[in-house]
């Protein structure tokens, strides 16, 4: 307890500052790991439902949309289903709409997160500097070099702290954006997949695609080879 009073007195108290900032950032991760567990898993699972839904099945999307109205995809689809556009392209504005204002809660907290990836180090060098400040002013007297020698040893733990912050930090960071990413790829998905099932060409108007393309590709295939037997002579 003692060498952990003299630490911070030798870094000018800037190890309390650097303890609240590791506490700050653990905080932040643990509230976004779990946010994105629940966002991700319920999007993934709206998805597939989307998917299994004819075009214009208005009772199987007010369904679904009550079903996860807590959350930000069941929210999409309802503000879906209560617009009143009268086109693919108004329905695409307003459900534009609805992701923007979701946009504040997928990155919520992050940036203190990033802040202490920035902080930390730079708390950890400052604390480091002024214990240097304080050792060198030894110097001249007896036994000069061994205390200089040690406090420059206990000036760079706070630099080794401030470090500490930023490698725990860092990893999480790069993870909980990825998690950003993907959760605002599920809802440009979800917005694209209502679209069709609103205002696209929808289920019924692909199986006729099909079929036409099926038809097409017989009659080329006939016609090519009603040519290979004229070329032939048959």
């Amino acid at each position: 307890m003692e060498f952990i009073i003299h630490l911070i007195k030798l870094s000018g108290g800037l190890p309390i500052f650097m303890a609240l900032l590791l506490l700050m950032a653990v905080a932040v991760i643990v509230d976004r790991v779990w946010f994105y567990y629940r966002v991700l898993g319920a999007g993934g699972r709206i998805e597939y439902a989307l998917r299994g839904l004819g075009y214009r099945d208005l009772r199987g999307l007010r369904s679904l949309g009550e079903e996860y109205a807590h959350t930000l995809q069941g929210r999409l689809i309802l503000q879906a289903l209560t617009s009143q556009a009268g086109s693919a392209d108004a329905l695409s504005q307003h459900l534009d709409e609805e992701v923007l204002w979701s946009m504040p809660r997928l990155d919520q907290y992050l940036w203190l997160l990033d802040s202490a990836v920035t902080l930390g180090p730079l708390l950890g060098l400052f604390g480091t500097i002024i214990g240097m400040i304080d050792t060198f002013n030894v110097l001249g007297g007896a036994g000069a070099a061994v205390k200089a020698t040690g406090g420059i040893a206990d000036a760079l733990v706070s630099t080794g702290i401030g470090l500490s912050i930023a490698i725990i930090s860092v990893p999480f960071l790069n993870f909980l954006n990825k998690r950003l990413r993907l959760a605002m790829h599920q809802l440009d998905l979800i917005r694209l997949l209502l679209l069709n099932r609103l205002y696209g060409d929808g289920v019924e108007a692909r199986e006729e695609k099909v079929e036409h393309f099926e038809s097409r590709s017989a009659l080329s295939g006939r016609l090519g080879l009603e040519d290979t037997r004229r070329m032939e002579g048959v």
